[in-house]
């Protein structure tokens, strides 16, 4: 974190501690990224996720309004669309939860929006799937949720990463996701930030999503390019209620919040294993 940025360690639950730091530093507008994100887990401990992210969004939606602040940005979820019978997902596909996470980030949404409409809040929320790669080798996924660290792990302790299924209705016959690297994602946070300061009108929802997505075995493939670490994915059974492809248009975003895909597949492996190896934890560097 540069020297000139305040960094206040708090709870979004404590309403004091987040209008202190507000009024202390002059905040004019919030980027709201706080939240506990993990699907599955979710299903089994509701009442915790609802605690963080409903209430704590709440909590930091009070501080706002009571301290005058105007802008507000939402980090939300494609969670929020759950298993969607679409070929590519827009901002108006229904929405329909299926995780305790997803319908949390729903709520966030519905939270902000009538607290927008009646305090005169300038707000907008985006949308996305899987967020991954590293915007600096200082930081790195340590989720043992995510595809990137479980692949990354596999090849750190010798075992072999594992496709399930193969016999999709896909070019390669492999899961299609929406991947999109941290930092893209970063900026459209900022330039949302930036107009809203500036008196624009946006949207209430942007999805964030490449348009066209990847595929398990391309990650596969551009994980072997990059560590240069030779390897057969093991192939396993599907697992019961994986989509053959998720992905979401990006277009409103990319005329109101310059949204675009700076990052290819490649940089956004490329860009998580420098990060790991350069923490160490054992990670090789190819052979």
């Amino acid at each position: 974190m540069p020297d000139d940025v305040a960094f206040v360690e708090a709870s979004i639950l404590d309403r004091a501690a987040i209008e202190k730091a507000i009024t202390e530093h002059q905040v004019e507008g919030v980027i709201h990224l706080a939240g506990y994100k993990f699907a599955g887990v979710s299903v089994e401990r509701p009442l915790h996720t609802y605690e963080q992210n409903v209430e704590g969004t709440a909590r930091l939606l009070e501080a706002v309004v009571s301290t005058g602040v105007k802008n507000f940005v939402f980090s939300s979820s494609a969670a929020t669309f759950g298993t969607p019978d679409v070929d590519l997902v827009t901002e108006e596909t229904p929405t329909l939860p299926e995780s305790p996470y997803g319908e949390t980030k729903l709520i966030g949404e519905w939270l902000i929006r009538d607290v927008a409409r009646t305090h005169g809040l300038h707000q907008t929320s985006l949308r996305y799937f899987n967020v991954v790669g590293s915007g600096s080798d200082d930081l790195y996924d340590t989720s043992p949720h995510n595809l990137f660290p479980l692949v990354f792990d596999a090849l750190a302790n010798g075992r072999t990463p594992r496709i399930n299924g193969t016999d999709y209705a896909t070019p390669d016959g492999t899961c299609v996701r929406d991947y999109v690297h941290v930092a893209d994602l970063a900026h459209s946070h900022v330039v949302a930030a930036q107009k809203l300061a500036a008196g624009e009108q946006l949207a209430p929802i942007y999805n964030l999503g490449s348009g066209n997505g990847s595929s398990v075995k391309e990650i596969m493939d551009a994980v072997r390019e990059v560590t240069g670490i030779d390897f057969i994915p093991e192939i396993g059974p599907r697992r019961p209620g994986d989509p053959a492809r998720i992905v979401a248009t990006g277009e409103l975003a990319g005329r109101d919040l310059e949204w675009t895909m700076r990052n290819s597949l490649t940089d956004m492996v490329a860009s998580a294993w420098s990060a790991r190896t350069a923490a160490g934890d054992g990670y090789p560097r190819g052979t």
